[in-house]
């Protein structure tokens, strides 16, 4: 049995410490380590907590909606709780849904990656309890791309010029932090003064990737539903703003980029002559359920994993379409990507990547394009502005 607990699994044990009227902020994925086929919100209902009201990310509640698809107000099946979608006409909790509450409390697994949306409903949910005066209880969990912040990786986002529910923090694309780190940081970075406490885990260091926990990993969107898709997606995710698919609506979405056109195996031969650490690109015909490309044969290139601790996607996906860009200029298009936190999907490559001038770098075949890679993806004193936060080894 692995020895690794969740901030849920602490207050199961005392669930005293949670008391009056509660909601909660939470999805079907988040589930005790000790209980992993129980909802955190079935467990702490059962344990007697008075849970009244439930708030729900993007995917909602059930974690199966379409990505950037608004999630409507329900009524949950499973606890018959009213549920507050916080992804859809609102992006925060309203103060009316505030007011009868003695606390909130937070438990949705992150992939530490800046662009998925889970951690930035927990600062509008933060910003919120601030304003009305509420306790915000946040149960971590472990952030399974690792705590290692050698292995942040940037740019940092310029959040004056592309601030946006893809990010509202000056922060690098793969982050290094458990959620109840960020909302540490982020209530002294914005002078919130909130009523915060954070139920750490047990059992969790740094240097753990999710298949050193030895817990099943539970998918936490439609598309990111192993470690490997969660850990290519900070490089990949990019891929969005593209008119290549991602392998969405198959079982390897984001380990995989294609088209109809790609030339893959020229494409998967020249990735693998960079020496990049830790994958092997391969060619891989798929095809996709979902735009674009929906039910069309793609010829495709997977990453496969080879060294976990040593990835770098975000580095492997920047080169991943420099190489695609500049061998496929008759093919290869930006593409908007329309949701319901940016309708019109304009703009969406700056959103995700975060400052200004790398898509027309990496269309420029250049001897200097590696160095501007490792350039962009440095992520300069991330470690010191965040040390004072941070809750493990």
């Amino acid at each position: 049995m692995s020895q690794i607990l969740f901030g849920i699994d602490q207050i199961l044990a005392e669930p005293g410490g949670l008391s009056g009227r509660i909601g909660l902020v939470t999805n079907d994925a988040a589930r005790p380590a000790r209980e992993t086929a129980t909802p955190t919100r079935a467990a702490l209902q059962r344990a007697g907590v008075q849970l009244v009201r439930l708030f729900s990310p993007e995917h909602g509640l059930g974690t199966n909606a379409a990505d950037g698809a608004a999630v409507a107000n329900g009524t949950d099946a499973l606890t018959g709780l009213p549920i507050v979608s916080l992804y859809g006409k609102r992006l925060r909790p309203p103060p009316e849904s505030l007011e009868d509450l003695d606390a909130v409390v937070f438990d949705i697994p992150d992939i530490g990656t800046r662009f998925y949306t889970y951690i930035w409903t927990l600062s509008h949910v933060l910003e919120a309890c601030a304003e009305a005066g509420v306790l915000l209880v946040v149960l971590d969990r472990p952030n399974p791309l690792s705590g290692d912040l050698a292995a942040a990786e940037g740019p940092l986002l310029d959040v004056p010029r592309y601030g946006s529910f893809l990010g509202r923090a000056p922060m690098p694309i793969r982050h290094s932090l458990t959620v109840g780190e960020l909302a540490h940081w982020w209530n002294a970075e914005w002078q919130l003064n909130a009523r915060l406490e954070v139920v750490p885990c047990q059992g969790w260091s740094r240097a753990m990737h999710w298949p050193d926990t030895g817990l099943p990993f539970c998918p936490t969107s439609p598309a990111i539903t192993s470690h490997a898709a969660a850990l290519w997606y900070p490089g990949l995710g990019l891929f969005e703003a593209t008119n290549l698919s991602v392998g969405r609506g198959t079982e390897f979405a984001f380990q995989v980029v294609g088209a109809p056109w790609l030339k893959s195996r020229a494409v998967a031969a020249r990735l693998n002559a960079l020496g990049l650490p830790g994958l092997q690109a391969a060619p891989f015909d798929f095809t996709p359920r979902l735009p674009p490309h929906a039910a069309v044969p793609c010829r495709g290139v997977r990453l496969h994993l080879t060294e976990i601790p040593v990835v770098r996607s975000v580095c492997a996906g920047l080169h991943l379409l420099a190489e695609i860009m500049q061998s496929h200029e008759e093919f290869f298009s930006w593409a908007p990507y329309p949701t319901a936190a940016n309708p019109t999907g304009e703009g969406h490559f700056e959103r995700l990547i975060g400052r200004d001038g790398i898509r027309e770098t990496l269309g420029q075949k250049s001897d200097g394009l590696a160095e501007s890679i490792r350039t962009w993806t440095a992520a300069p004193e991330w470690r010191e502005r965040v040390s004072p936060f941070l809750l493990y080894a």
